[in-house]
């Protein structure tokens, strides 16, 4: 079975984009992160394929992003962004599936932490632009902190016959072990876990980035395995915003370390199988019923 990084980014500070927050304790991966940054990471954990996620709410970045996986050869997937609140949405997407680089267009996102409304994806402008992207037969990444994660369960009721991938296990607080109202929160999701899967990623930056170990990430991975099950999770690594607090190696090590009682067919799944399956990976064979 092949590995997949179901979450990492490239970028350029100096781009353009909306890359203020690469500053203060961020500011040592304040620089250009490309293919080539990468490849000897993936090569080192025998990664096979990956999906580059948006890293600011612009469609000019998704454009350039379904190019740059038709340039990579190990980038699997792109998880863009397109204004959901835009009437014409549906033929926004409509022309990013029908250009040349369309079919590595594999999901959508939209930053919705830095909105002031916590439930900015239940308005009906986001809503409708939610249908579009259901429609158009993608993924919609969640990537809600915890004033968000109430209506992003709402949102996934909404949308019973829609792919939803939750990113970096909605962010809990482990530096501070902040656990249950963060567990208490994510169970709403138990109902719904045929059609949403959740990426065992981004941990590493929310707990303590000098001290933290394998241990500290335990309880949430346990947590989230008991919640989605090990058919609707999913190994990524954010990187490269992980390497502030561990190289992408020791990310992969301590993943490892916190599944290693689960059997060689489960790690089969969230290593890979699983965002093959949820995002239709081109290039890779998935079960058409999952």
């Amino acid at each position: 079975m092949p590995i997949i990084d179901s979450h990492h980014h490239f970028w350029d500070p100096k781009s353009g984009g909306d890359y203020g927050w690469l500053s203060g304790l961020f500011e040592p991966i304040d620089r250009v992160f490309e293919p080539a940054d990468l490849r000897p990471s993936l090569e080192a954990n025998a990664v096979s394929g990956t999906v580059l996620v948006q890293t600011w709410n612009d469609l000019g970045e998704t454009w350039d992003f379904i190019g740059t996986a038709a340039e990579t050869d190990f980038v699997a997937g792109v998880v863009g962004w397109v204004d959901l609140t835009d009437p014409d949405v549906g033929q926004t997407l409509a022309q990013l599936k029908a250009s040349p680089n369309g079919k590595w267009l594999v999901g959508v996102r939209h930053l919705i932490q830095t909105e002031s409304d916590p439930n900015w994806l239940l308005r009906n402008d986001a809503l409708h632009g939610l249908r579009a992207v259901e429609n158009a037969g993608l993924v919609y990444d969640l990537v809600p902190n915890l004033p968000q994660l109430a209506s992003c369960v709402r949102t996934v009721e909404a949308f019973p016959n829609m792919r939803f991938v939750l990113d970096h296990i909605s962010k809990p607080n482990i530096r501070e072990r902040d656990f249950d109202g963060w567990s208490r929160l994510m169970r709403g999701f138990r109902a719904e876990r045929d059609h949403v899967w959740c990426k065992l990623s981004g941990m590493v930056t929310e707990a303590d980035w000098q001290n933290w170990t394998p241990e500290d990430l335990k309880p949430y991975v346990m947590e989230v395995l008991d919640i989605f099950g090990a058919d609707r999770c999913m190994f990524g690594t954010d990187w490269p915003v992980c390497l502030v607090a561990g190289s992408y190696d020791r990310v992969v090590d301590a993943l490892r370390e916190c599944l290693e009682d689960l059997g060689e067919s489960d790690l089969d799944k969230i290593f890979g199988a699983n965002a093959i399956e949820a995002y239709r990976l081109p290039g890779f064979s998935f079960r058409q019923d999952g």
